[in-house]
């Protein structure tokens, strides 16, 4: 059926809310998932590795297709790659609740992570496509990192209550909300297309490269760092990574404009959204086995024991908003990462026989500070580029914060394979926390060319 753009053009407000769904169910379940790995591995058995498989598998074709999804969602209108990603991230979470093995849930969690990367970037083209103005698209990108506030504040107590039901149920969820998302969808106008041939030799080697640096990073772990089969996957990774590179700078259609890199306040931010995202993934993932498999606490009280840091975020988020406005995007950036090495700073300080409610509280700020850096971010890119290349814009800084995600969660499993739980716990929260005291002075001089938004 052809929709009449006339009849859709006044109706920013279906943009954002279907942004704000797909937002919402990608981040609920990368979200619901961690405090079920226990029970998942009671049933269908696996080692560390299998359950980081279990994280990982979603994150990283996250992370590796947002580059191809972003030119996806240019050229053949975000409206419709946001549709078609959100029905193969509904159908592949029905395989993953019906899955027999662990083999089958990783394929399922990999199918996901590839409806993820189609709804993202098309979700924030929209928002681009709906509103011109900056200050409203400020705003509008907030309300749309709420969906995933809620979503992060709703997934460690949905998930634990449905784990206490059947683990599978945790993955049944997204379909009502992905239909949803689709009927809402009805109502957006139709986006613009810009046709021009994929980059597929680009967008291979980006796959190849996240993948066998994240798989080496993770097996590695299990079977040494010096082992040939390692060596050769890192090699792999950074040969990748370097035809990659070389193919953006000399193809006629490159996903990524090597340009946008040239801005420092780009590089930065991009830096920024890796670690952090690094940051806030490593802790959900570290403190839901924490607290069952080191306090013996249930799937339900994990998820209870995360409610004072995501709830708070989502209470936060709109108060995120006002401050951009006020005090601009990297006073906010900032200030985000801060709080985010006081939180680390606090769970790597904090005694072994702390009370769990106390390590519940100091894990708020890095809920706090992660919230109150993604929006900023965004925004500070999606400023960069005219609305007909949001898509693009919209996949590198996915891409970054998505493979901050999956790195982050290899690297702190490995952490924790190479020795006892909880040395491995306090070194990486400890490194995490230095990183982000660096970026955050090498935010600063950005304040010169940044205005708040008026």
């Amino acid at each position: 059926m052809t929709l009449d753009p006339t009849k859709h053009a006044a109706r920013p407000r279906a943009s954002l809310a279907v942004a704000m769904l797909g937002f919402f169910v990608v981040a609920l379940d990368a979200q619901i998932v961690n405090v079920a790995l226990p029970e998942i591995r009671n049933d269908l058995g696996g080692g560390l590795s299998g359950l980081q498989w279990i994280v990982t598998g979603y994150t990283l074709m996250f992370s590796a297709l947002q580059l191809f999804s972003g030119t996806f969602s240019d050229r053949i209108g975000a409206r419709r790659a946001y549709g078609a990603g959100m029905v193969l991230f509904t159908v592949a979470s029905a395989a993953c609740a019906f899955s027999p093995s662990l083999g089958a849930l990783i394929a399922g969690r990999t199918l996901q992570g590839i409806g993820a990367a189609l709804i993202t970037p098309s979700s924030l083209a929209l928002i681009r496509e709906a509103y011109q103005d900056a200050a409203q698209r400020g705003r509008a990108i907030v309300y749309w990192g709420l969906g995933g506030s809620v979503a992060a504040a709703a997934g460690p107590v949905l998930g634990g209550l449905l784990t206490q039901l059947d683990w599978r149920l945790i993955f049944l969820v997204n379909l009502p909300v992905g239909a949803a998302a689709l009927v809402v969808l009805a109502r957006v106008a139709p986006s613009p297309q810009r046709p021009a041939p994929f980059d597929w030799f680009g967008q291979v080697t980006a796959v190849v490269a996240l993948a066998s640096l994240t798989y080496g990073i993770i097996e590695g772990a299990q079977i040494g760092y010096g082992s040939p089969s390692i060596l050769a996957l890192f090699t792999l990774a950074m040969l990748s990574a370097i035809a990659f590179v070389r193919a953006q700078a000399r193809g006629k259609h490159p996903m990524v404009p090597l340009g946008l890199f040239r801005s420092r306040t780009v590089s930065t931010v991009l830096a920024i959204a890796v670690v952090t995202m690094a940051a806030f993934y490593g802790v959900v993932f570290l403190q839901s086995l924490y607290f069952q498999q080191q306090r013996g606490a249930t799937a339900l009280e994990t998820g209870l024991l995360f409610l004072p840091m995501t709830a708070l975020v989502a209470l936060l988020n709109p108060l995120a908003a006002r401050l951009m406005v006020r005090f601009g995007h990297v006073a906010m950036i900032v200030a985000g990462q801060l709080l985010m090495a006081v939180g680390l700073a606090g769970l790597w300080l904090l005694p072994a026989n702390t009370s769990i409610l106390l390590v519940a509280l100091v894990m708020v700020p890095v809920g706090v500070g992660g919230s109150f850096t993604v929006p900023p971010i965004i925004a500070l890119v999606m400023d960069q580029v005219p609305a007909e290349n949001a898509g693009t814009a919209s996949g590198v800084i996915n891409t970054a914060r998505q493979l901050g995600g999956s790195l982050g969660v290899a690297i702190y499993g490995a952490l924790l394979a190479g020795q006892d739980f909880t040395d491995g716990l306090r070194i990486g929260f400890g490194t995490t926390a230095v990183a982000l005291l660096i970026l955050a002075a090498a935010s600063l001089p950005l304040r010169k060319a940044d205005h708040p938004l008026r």
